[in-house]
């Protein structure tokens, strides 16, 4: 009898809710927003990389970039590679999370680069879905590569970040 995926074999519910937990815990510290520099996993953590991949000024927790780059950039609902997909803070993320597009495969379907989605590591290529009743990015799923698979949880998002400046009216309007 095997077991499928998502389901637990008799009595190993508890083991399995904790190597659960250890796995997601990690992801807590993705924002790099802990003042120390270093997260669960040691320094890597995804703002500082998506800093350096981009070359956007924006620093501390990953959910506050959004904030942050009001006014300095552009802020958009439409994915462009080298754009910045920023993560709202959740429980599970409680300092958010950003993901650099490498490629928009369709309205609701990107890849990305990120740091530390999967703890300690930097992935290319990850793909990430808009699940949203509005088509407007503000929900996601992310592939989840310990399972390959896409991921069940969906995450709320705020948008894209652009290295473009923002929109401003024009001094003659």
């Amino acid at each position: 009898m095997g077991v499928r995926a998502g389901s637990v074999a008799r009595g190993t519910g508890k083991a399995a809710r904790g190597l659960l937990l250890c796995g997601l815990l990690p992801l807590a510290a993705c924002g790099g927003g802990s003042g120390s520099g270093h997260g669960w996993n040691g320094a890597l953590q995804c703002a500082p990389y998506a800093r350096s991949v981009t070359g956007l000024q924006l620093s501390g927790a990953a959910a506050g970039w959004w904030r942050q780059s009001e006014g300095a950039y552009a802020h958009t609902r439409v994915p462009a590679p080298g754009e910045v997909l920023v993560f709202r803070a959740t429980h599970r993320l409680p300092d958010g999370h950003v993901s650099v597009v490498r490629q928009v495969r369709g309205s609701r379907a990107i890849l990305v680069d990120q740091a530390n989605w999967v703890p300690g590591r930097i992935d290319h290529g990850i793909p990430v879905v808009d699940v949203s009743r509005a088509n407007d990015w503000s929900a996601v799923r992310v592939w989840w590569q310990p399972v390959h698979s896409m991921g069940k949880s969906v995450y709320p998002t705020y948008g894209f970040i652009s290295r473009d400046l923002p929109d401003r009216p024009s001094p003659d309007a």
